[in-house]
């Protein structure tokens, strides 16, 4: 029987999030409230009471959840014992492109997040967590970095941490820029050679040396 609630528990919390990624795309993340999450997840407030603390952390767990599948090839990339880290990361950015273009859900987030959240006062919690991420990922991305400087399949002089800030914003900016008009060009027939160029530029630019 505990099992059985377990598993209605978390059936309930996937209902919540689906109903405030559809909420949060159709209305804005700001004019969402609670109540609306809960009409559409066909729920009470108590049970989303149950399961988040507020509105922030609804936000929060929909963008983890869209992460996940990801997650352990970013782990891989980050680890000194990895062989092929510039092989791993080239791997995660396309599938992060392709998975963009294919997955409807994961494109509605995306969308979510670059053009329908507003960090108001009401949401300045996110704004904050929002900040930590963006840190972390960077960090994230200069560790796989150095990794791949270390293995030789990076120039020796690359500053990491600036090609780190130069590659996160590239893959933000890429993603934003097709989702704003999908139908301009192929994401998916694209998106090798758009890593690609960015990785020629991690390789190439004297600009990204520190010296």
């Amino acid at each position: 029987m505990a099992r059985r609630t377990k598993e209605e528990a978390e059936e309930t919390r996937a209902q919540i999030l689906d109903a405030a990624e559809r909420v949060f795309y159709a209305n804005g993340v700001s004019a969402t409230s609670l109540a609306d999450i809960a009409a559409a997840a066909g729920v009470t407030r108590g049970a989303i009471y149950w399961h988040f603390q507020n509105k922030v952390d609804v936000f929060q767990a929909m963008l983890d959840r869209r992460l996940l599948p990801q997650e352990e090839l970013s782990r891989a990339c980050e680890s000194e014992d990895e062989p092929d880290p510039l092989g791993n990361m080239r791997q995660l950015l396309v599938q992060l492109l392709l998975r963009m273009h294919a997955d409807i859900e994961c494109r509605r987030v995306g969308e979510i997040l670059q053009y329908k959240c507003e960090y108001s006062s009401e949401l300045g919690g996110l704004r904050q967590q929002m900040q930590v991420f963006q840190q972390e990922c960077d960090q994230r991305i200069a560790r796989t970095l150095r990794n791949a400087v270390n293995r030789g399949q990076l120039p020796a002089d690359l500053d990491c941490q600036r090609a780190a800030i130069c590659l996160h914003a590239y893959m933000d900016g890429l993603q934003a820029h097709w989702l704003l008009n999908p139908d301009a060009y192929d994401l998916q027939a694209h998106a090798h050679a758009m890593v690609d160029a960015m990785i020629d530029m991690l390789q190439h630019s004297e600009a990204l040396r520190t010296c």
